[in-house]
């Protein structure tokens, strides 16, 4: 009977020192690279009809986990180049670069890791290349907000399902006159891999 609960305990120690590595080895940071359809909601109240177009966008972000439930997350890419136009006229391109910063709440359920987050976003306009008294304000900050769900594959990789609402918008000028606010706030639909470690 000792030798029993002997081994009982060795095993119990075992398992929970294999539970501790692994861990251990996954660690708190989560790399992801995704997919991103881009949908512009294309609001605006300058009367130009302005709009840009839609596109799929690469993904980079990198994840911290604070503990089992809270985790930040920044989301990075390169500079979008995206066609403006007026009232289905183009009117020129400009680049968008937005980074946004992501605090999360990771809830505990079997097999899969869902998740929502709400955050800051600036975006940097730049390259612009619009008709001569056409300009924008070069920046904007704005909130973001997030969903999303991890489903464990194999050993620290995950397939990761994502959608993003991200509030952009900046002042339009024509002739050195504000016409009003052309409001992009796109949401981004986002499938891709994560790599915990």
């Amino acid at each position: 009977m000792k030798k029993q609960i002997i081994a009982a305990a060795v095993l119990c120690t075992l398992v929970s020192g294999a539970a501790i590595a692994q861990q251990a080895k996954e660690g708190p940071w989560t790399l992801y690279v995704r997919a991103v359809n881009f949908d512009s909601a294309n609001g605006d109240n300058t009367g130009l009809g302005l709009t840009i177009n839609n596109k799929t966008i690469p993904d980079v972000s990198i994840r911290y986990a604070f503990d089992q439930n809270l985790a930040a997350e920044l989301l990075l890419t390169i500079p979008q180049k995206h066609t403006l136009k007026s009232n289905g006229t183009v009117l020129g391109t400009l680049k968008h670069l937005p980074p946004t910063l992501f605090v999360q709440y990771h809830f505990n359920a079997n097999g899969f890791k869902p998740y929502v987050g709400a955050g800051i976003n600036y975006t940097h306009f730049s390259s612009v290349n619009l008709s001569p008294g056409v300009d924008i304000d070069r920046n904007s900050w704005g909130p973001a907000l997030q969903a999303g769900v991890d489903i464990p594959l194999t050993g620290n990789m995950y397939l990761n399902f994502d959608v993003k609402k991200i509030y952009i918008r900046t002042d339009v000028s024509v002739s050195g006159v504000n016409k009003g606010a052309f409001k992009i706030d796109p949401a981004l639909f986002g499938v891709g891999l994560g790599w915990r470690f």
